[in-house]
């Protein structure tokens, strides 16, 4: 049991937790800030069940600060319900933020943060490397002190610029390329293989690790924490559900989808559909395949495809699925999401299975 408790605590990082997050328990799972559709109840559904949820970025950047107000607002209503340990922690509320830096609006975010006080801020995707991490990191400390600093890196060359930084953020999000969503375009790896190396480079620079990419459920909570994470980040996952801010067809498609292998792909079409451009080069979105790969792949102009991926926009739902043309960005443990659920469901029953997963292992060996 002793083993158990070590792993599950992974090395002193819950304790490190606890201190700024009293309301989490072990082990650690995270909702990742999927851009929209990771909203206020989400994000709080996560943090209720003794995890940490996130807010994406919205649609807009003042969309921040109305998503955090939301919160405040049913942390008020909520009846019978309290954090351990939240109301001793003064103004921060008990969910983070997160901000895609390439097209954000600092200004903006500031006034959020300082407005709102969410207890961390995710950063991810600069234009300008780690000199804008860190103009991000600066500003976001000065408006609002105490706030805890994730920054997303999918490369060993971010994890060792983060760690050397006079702004060095608080927790890394090392993100694998089995991930969902935007990740490293051409030289991003597997969590098995780049956790590790990043962890044995950064051990020494005090920031928390968190795993993420192509997490699903309870095996690969343990796997993670036996690599030496000290959590998890979930998005895919999440997109399945009752509270995620998502269309009906694509939260089906999720569940549909399996052999993440063969289903998804990586590759800037989507976006280019959609009209989503600007990403900076080094980063490209995984999403499952449908129609509009498909007739890419057989050579079909791009005018066309936009031509009918417009008209599916206008389907509803129906623009979804194989048969569809519309982009559903998910990541390569698709196969493992089978249903839409509560969300603290999903958290405490992803909890309780890798616990388990470590006590048998311990009883095998």
């Amino acid at each position: 049991m002793n083993v158990v408790r070590s792993i599950v605590s992974s090395g002193g990082g819950r304790a490190k937790l606890i201190n700024v997050f009293p309301w989490v328990t072990s082990p650690l799972i995270v909702g990742a800030p999927m851009r929209v559709m990771s909203g206020p109840h989400l994000a709080l559904a996560v943090s209720k069940a003794g995890g940490l949820g996130f807010i994406g970025p919205g649609a807009k950047p003042e969309d921040t600060g109305t998503d955090l107000k939301t919160v405040r607002e049913l942390l008020k209503s909520a009846t019978g319900t309290s954090f351990s340990g939240w109301s001793q922690n003064g103004e921060k509320l008990p969910v983070g933020v997160g901000f895609q830096l390439w097209n954000g609006d600092l200004d903006s975010a500031a006034k959020a943060v300082k407005e709102h006080q969410p207890c961390a801020a995710w950063l991810f995707a600069p234009r300008r490397g780690q000199e804008e991490l860190d103009d991000w990191t600066a500003r976001l400390r000065a408006v609002s002190p105490g706030i805890h600093i994730w920054i997303q890196v999918g490369t060993l060359k971010e994890s060792v610029e983060a760690a050397n930084s006079a702004h060095r953020p608080d927790v890394l999000v090392i993100q694998g390329a089995e991930a969902g969503g935007h990740g490293r375009a051409t030289d991003g790896m597997g969590i098995m293989a780049l956790f590790p190396e990043v962890a044995d480079q950064v051990r020494d620079s005090g920031m928390l690790l968190i795993a993420a990419g192509g997490i699903a459920d309870g095996r690969g909570i343990a796997a993670a924490l036996a690599l030496g994470a000290n959590g998890v980040a979930m998005g895919t996952r999440f997109l399945a559900s009752t509270e995620a801010r998502i269309s009906k067809g694509y939260q089906e498609e999720v569940v549909r989808a399996t052999d993440g292998a063969q289903s998804t792909t990586k590759t800037m079409l989507y976006n280019h559909l959609r009209g989503t451009v600007g990403w900076p080069q080094q980063y490209s979105p995984r999403g499952i395949v449908n129609k509009s790969w498909q007739d890419h792949q057989a050579g079909v102009p791009f005018e066309e495809l936009k031509k009918l991926h417009d008209e599916a926009a206008k389907s509803g739902d129906e623009g979804w699925g194989p048969d569809g043309r519309l982009a559903t960005y998910a990541g390569a443990a698709i196969g493992l999401v089978h249903s839409v659920e509560d969300a603290d469901i999903i958290v405490k029953r992803s909890q309780n299975e890798a616990v388990a997963i470590i006590k048998n292992l311990q009883n095998d060996l």
